[in-house]
């Protein structure tokens, strides 16, 4: 089959493809030439790409990129505002069923494992209401000790909470952390499961480990090239706190702490590159765990082929069950 012929099966409703892998990969460029391949919407599953003016360390989509594909869930909420788990899930299932009834395929693409576990799984929430003061204590207290302290603190109150909570996931620790506080009650025990109906292909992005490292480390040079700097000064002076999840994020906390004049840009660097191979070491972690996932090899030529053939067999499979 031709790269560049378009491929477009039947698609049946309640079918989705679920797009992963670790950061730096090359999510975004396949998940372009799929979506074009079978006139899909893409749906981002990362929790930083959400953040209006937060667009070079969180290595949005460009906007020529955007304007050529619908995405959903980039640039949606300012670095202020909370934006939950919960809320991800309600409003990507809403999103999901309007896609579908437009006939387009429902690519979810991402490294948030938290964002996609939740969608695919359909983690049963939490209702709790923010407790914003006792929030604000958490995420100076983060900021202060580091999110490993706090996570240390929630391993001990509830290690089945720590089990889907990545070490590097602030908000969500916090999050954790805030429910056991105002109700005493385990984080992981108010959380249960009710897949949603939907058919889902997992299909992921990987790469070898020095290689994958060598490729984030030459991101980050790019994101300092295009002006990181610059952006983390104008979030800062346009008031948002260092201390919140969203500013605690990869980049923006290490080129906070160098404007501060706790680092130079050099140490600013390499402690980002750092904080990226131990992130993505966490991500492989969740990875493991997955048995679904279909691994696809970021480096091999027939790439864009190899994903399309795998969605082709993903929808001849439904349209047979269906016909059973």
């Amino acid at each position: 089959m031709s790269a560049r012929v378009r491929c477009i099966p039947f698609l049946t409703n309640g079918s989705i493809v679920i797009l992963t892998g670790p950061t730096a990969v090359g999510k975004s460029g396949l998940a372009l030439k799929l979506a074009g391949r079978f006139e899909g919407e893409i749906i981002s599953a990362d929790s930083r790409q959400l953040y209006r003016q937060m667009d070079i360390a969180t290595a949005k989509p460009s906007p020529q990129e955007l304007a050529l594909i619908p995405h959903h869930f980039i640039n949606i909420i300012d670095p202020d505002q909370d934006f939950s788990l919960a809320d991800f899930q309600t409003q990507a299932y809403a999103i999901i069923e309007a896609i579908l009834a437009r006939r387009k395929l429902p690519i979810v693409v991402g490294g948030t494992v938290l964002y996609i576990n939740a969608l695919a799984e359909g983690w049963q929430i939490p209702e709790v209401e923010p407790a914003p003061a006792l929030r604000r204590t958490l995420e100076e207290e983060a900021a202060r000790r580091g999110p490993a302290a706090l996570y240390e603190e929630l391993r001990q109150i509830d290690p089945a909470a720590t089990e889907r909570i990545l070490p590097t996931n602030t908000r969500r620790i916090i999050r954790a952390l805030e429910v056991y506080r105002t109700t005493g009650r385990l984080f992981s025990q108010a959380q249960g499961k009710s897949p949603p109906p939907y058919r889902i292909l997992k299909l992921g992005l990987t790469l070898e480990r020095p290689a994958l490292h060598q490729q984030a480390d030459a991101r980050i040079e790019q994101m300092f090239e295009r002006g990181l700097v610059a952006e983390v000064a104008a979030l800062l002076e346009a008031g948002y706190r260092p201390t919140l999840p969203a500013m605690t994020s990869l980049g923006y906390s290490q080129v906070a702490a160098y404007l501060r004049g706790e680092m130079s840009l050099a140490e600013a660097k390499e402690k980002m590159k750092f904080a990226t191979h131990r992130y993505i070491r966490h991500q492989y972690t969740w990875f493991r765990r997955d048995p679904s996932i279909i691994w696809l090899d970021a480096t091999d030529p027939a790439l864009e082929e190899k994903a399309v053939q795998e969605i082709a067999k993903f929808f001849a499979a439904v349209n047979i069950q269906e016909k059973v």
